[in-house]
């Protein structure tokens, strides 16, 4: 069975990990402490956008940030004024393969 690597985000994020070949949900606002809930039994890795994060209850973040199965993680969000910049840089930044 192939590696599941969940990216819990905004639909313009999504995109970019999709083609990356990531699985990807973008919850409803309010789903997010749900959707982290269901991917917790399922992924073996789960990167969570910062505002995705802010929305999920305290509690449960914290407890999946501290476990050790799966490793999930909150990425930072991208800049504001980002929308006009290159995108693949700004996954690459995202995912820590490059520097600022």
């Amino acid at each position: 069975m192939a590696s599941r690597i969940v990216f819990i985000g905004d639909e313009l994020a999504a995109a970019g990990f999709r083609l990356a070949g990531l699985s990807v949900r973008v919850p409803d606002p309010g789903a997010e402490t749900e959707v982290l809930h269901e991917e917790l039994v399922r992924a073996e890795l789960i990167l969570i956008a910062g505002r995705a994060a802010a929305r999920i209850r305290e509690p449960e973040l914290r407890r999946a940030l501290h476990s050790d199965r799966p490793l999930t993680l909150v990425l930072p969000d991208m800049p504001a004024g980002a929308s006009g910049t290159d995108v693949a840089r700004s996954v690459r930044l995202q995912l820590g393969l490059e520097d600022t």
